[in-house]
């Protein structure tokens, strides 16, 4: 988010983390929060203050800042397919090909899958995707090492699979908890709130301003 800096005649950007508790789609009542905290800059430290006292699952996306939250094996990493999908979605609009043809629909599958037991128990949650969702991965898995070898170390699409490839451990986590989601669009779609205002407001007039953000502790629909 922009913040004006003081001297400068213009602003700086500044970042809002975004942390989010949805457990709605395993079937869980509680309602969803969000919590956006300021920082002046994009330090890995942030996150590290933030979550300090934490443990358990976070997904997120692949921000080298994240990094050493996982070191002590108190915070474990859960990686994001709408992330690894992304890549494969850009290339293909820019440059569609037989290759990010069938990494769109392969990931699409692990999606449907998803469409069906949205909203179900944890158990069940975990039993499908461990009877439908696992064969998928191993086969993709299996795909995108034979299809990196057809491919040029330098191409985009190569990257896109190296990606993936390098997080693998992290992308199938969710496979093994119900409680998991595949993504985190959760966020994404928090952060919608932030575009929004920040199109009316336009930028924060200090630091302070923008530490008090009226909208960074909320319920979410």
């Amino acid at each position: 988010m922009p913040v004006l800096a003081p001297g400068a005649g213009k602003t700086k950007t500044a970042r809002l983390w975004t942390y989010v508790r949805d457990e709605r789609p395993a079937g869980e009542k509680t309602a969803a929060a969000v919590w956006f905290a300021y920082s002046e800059d994009r330090k890995g430290e942030h996150p590290r203050a933030h979550l300090k006292n934490f443990k358990g699952a976070l997904q997120a996306d692949a921000y080298a800042g994240f990094h050493h939250l996982y070191e002590g094996g108190a915070i474990y990493e859960v990686a994001c397919w709408a992330h690894c999908r992304r890549k494969f979605y850009e290339i293909h609009t820019a440059h569609p090909s037989p290759i990010t043809t069938a990494a769109l629909d392969r990931i699409g599958a692990l999606y449907g899958i998803e469409d069906q037991i949205r909203g179900k128990p944890v158990d069940l949650r975990r039993q499908v995707r461990q009877s439908r969702a696992r064969p998928l991965l191993e086969g993709l898995r299996t795909w995108m090492e034979k299809s990196l070898r057809q491919l040029s170390p330098k191409s985009e699409t190569a990257a896109a699979i190296r990606y993936a490839l390098s997080r693998w451990r992290a992308l199938l986590r969710y496979v093994d908890d119900g409680l998991l989601e595949i993504d985190n669009n959760s966020a994404e779609r928090a952060l919608r709130r932030v575009a929004l205002g920040r199109e009316n407001y336009l930028f924060a007039g200090a630091d302070a301003g923008g530490s008090y953000c009226p909208s960074r502790n909320l319920l979410i629909n």
